[in-house]
C-alpha cells in the first residue's frame, strides 16, 4: 500500500473500559473539546434498547447506535456495515456526502476489544478505508482491582490498550494509585498511562497517535486474526426502563436507596434520563456500584414527548423487583 493510501485512510479510535469507567465523559468530552475536527461517532450498548445517544452531546456529530449484542458478536456485521457506509459517504460513493476527519467507537463494557480491532484487519475493504489508531482504555481507579479480579473482560482490555487512562483518580489514595498502577504496567508495560478526572485528558494522548501496532498484539495473542467464538459472562444482564408518566422525586430517592442496600453490590452500571414532575428539564441519572450522581440537564425540546429511560446492567439482577419498585415511582 503507497504512502497516498495509507495518508486517505480514515483514523478510528476505539474507547472501552469497564462498564462506568468514564468512556462516554471521555467521549463527551472529545466531542466539545476545541481541535476543529469533525468525528463520525459509532456508538454500542450492551441491551435491546440503548441510550448511550441521549447521554451524547455533539448535535452535529455522526452517531451510529448498535444495540442487542457485544460489538464483537452478533452486531459485527453491523459495524462492517456502518463502517462501510461511512467510507462511502467520506469518499463520496453513496447517496449523501458527509465530511469528517475521524472515527471514535465507544464500546460497551462487556466487549473483549480485541475482535473490535480484528474488523479492521480482516475485511479488506474496511482496511483498505479506515486506520486503527489505538485503543484506549479507561480504568475506574475505584473499582478496577474488583473488576480485574471478577472478568477476565476488563482483564483483556487493559492486555490490549494502547493508552490507559487511569480515571476517577480523586476518590482513591495515592498509595492505592500506586498499587493499582503497578498492577496494571504488569498486564500491559508497553501501553501509555495516563491519570485522569471526569475523564479529561489533552487529546494529543490520544487521538492521531498512531499507537495500534498489529505486530505487538500478534505477540501478545498469536490468534488474534483467528475468527473465534468467545463466551460472555451469561449471569450479566441488562434490564431497561421507560415511563412516559412523570415520577415522583421521593418515590425515586426511596427506589435508589432500597436498590443500593438491596443490589448495589451487583449493579456493575446505571445510566439513563429522568422525566421528574414539576421540573421542567430532564434529569441525567448514572453510576456505579454504591457511586452514583444525579443532576438537571437541558430543557425538554418542544414537540419532545417527556419521558424517563433508563437501563440497569449487573449480575444475578432480579428483574421483577426492580420493574416493581420503578413503578411505585409514577406520581400520582
Amino acid at each position: 500500500m503507497s504512502d497516498v493510501q495509507m495518508d486517505r485512510r480514515i483514523p478510528v479510535s476505539v474507547l472501552t473500559g469497564f462498564l462506568g469507567a468514564g468512556k462516554t465523559t471521555l467521549l463527551n468530552y472529545i466531542l466539545t473539546a476545541n481541535h476543529g475536527q469533525k468525528i463520525a461517532v459509532i456508538v454500542n450498548e450492551f441491551g435491546e434498547v440503548g441510550i448511550d445517544n441521549q447521554l451524547v452531546v455533539g448535535a452535529d456529530e455522526e452517531i451510529f447506535e448498535m444495540n442487542n449484542g457485544c460489538i464483537c458478536c452478533t452486531v459485527r456485521s453491523d459495524l462492517i456495515r456502518i463502517l462501510g457506509d461511512l467510507a462511502d459517504a467520506k469518499f463520496g460513493k453513496g447517496n449523501r456526502k458527509v465530511d469528517f476527519d475521524r472515527v471514535v467507537i465507544e464500546t460497551t463494557g462487556l466487549a473483549d476489544p480485541a475482535p473490535v480491532a480484528q474488523t479492521f484487519f480482516v475485511d479488506q475493504e474496511i482496511a483498505e478505508n479506515f486506520k486503527l489508531d489505538a485503543i484506549v482504555t479507561v480504568v475506574d481507579a475505584k473499582h478496577a482491582d474488583q473488576h480485574l479480579d471478577e472478568g477476565h473482560e476488563a482483564q483483556e482490555q487493559v492486555a490490549f490498550a494502547d493508552v490507559l487512562l487511569l480515571n476517577k483518580t480523586d476518590l482513591v489514595s495515592e498509595e492505592d494509585l500506586q498499587k493499582l498502577e503497578h498492577r496494571l504496567r504488569s498486564m500491559n508495560s508497553a501501553a501509555k498511562l495516563y491519570r485522569t478526572q471526569q475523564s479529561e485528558i489533552n487529546l494529543q494522548h490520544i487521538l492521531g497517535i498512531n499507537a495500534f501496532d498489529l505486530h505487538q498484539k500478534l505477540e501478545i495473542d498469536p490468534g488474534f486474526l483467528e475468527e473465534e467464538d468467545h463466551d460472555h459472562d451469561d449471569d450479566v444482564t441488562s434490564i431497561f426502563f421507560r415511563e412516559t408518566n412523570p415520577l415522583d422525586l421521593n418515590k425515586v430517592e426511596r427506589f435508589i436507596n432500597e436498590w443500593l442496600v438491596e443490589h448495589g453490590a451487583d449493579t456493575f452500571r446505571y445510566k439513563g434520563v429522568l422525566n421528574i414532575k414539576g421540573v421542567k428539564r430532564r434529569v441525567v441519572f448514572q453510576g456505579i456500584h454504591m457511586l452514583f450522581s444525579s443532576y438537571p440537564d437541558r430543557e425538554w425540546k418542544s414537540g419532545e414527548a417527556p419521558a424517563s429511560e433508563f437501563v440497569v446492567i449487573g449480575r444475578n439482577l432480579d428483574e421483577a423487583w426492580f420493574r416493581q419498585q420503578f413503578a411505585n415511582c409514577v406520581a400520582s
